[in-house]
């Protein structure tokens, strides 16, 4: 992830000119999220229609990218952030989800 957010940074300086504020920056990405919704909602859901110009992946990694921007922006470490997000979900839940009746 470091590798990751120094590469976004890098093309944000070299093609971006500067980071647009925090608050520009959510809206893209719940746009972006939106995407992600249209198209997994058309593909795998009830909605109708298909959008073949779009792929998830793509939409995918323009999510990832717009969190990356975010992070930089606000001086996060995804690196060591999502490292101690997994273990504090693996302390949290080490037997929940194992035990519960309706996910067996």
């Amino acid at each position: 992830m470091r590798e990751y957010q120094a590469s976004v940074d890098q093309w944000i300086t070299t093609y971006g000119v500067r980071y647009f504020s925090e608050l520009n920056i959510l809206a893209q990405l719940v746009e972006e999220v939106g995407e992600v919704a249209r198209i997994v909602g058309r593909r795998y859901g009830e909605q109708s229609g298909d959008d073949p110009d779009h792929s998830l992946g793509d939409e995918l990694a323009d999510v990832l990218f717009t969190i990356a921007c975010l992070a930089n922006k606000t001086g996060v470490d995804l690196s060591a952030e999502v490292a101690r997000n997994l273990a504090k979900k693996t302390d949290r839940d080490a037997t929940r989800h194992r035990a519960n009746e309706k996910l067996s």
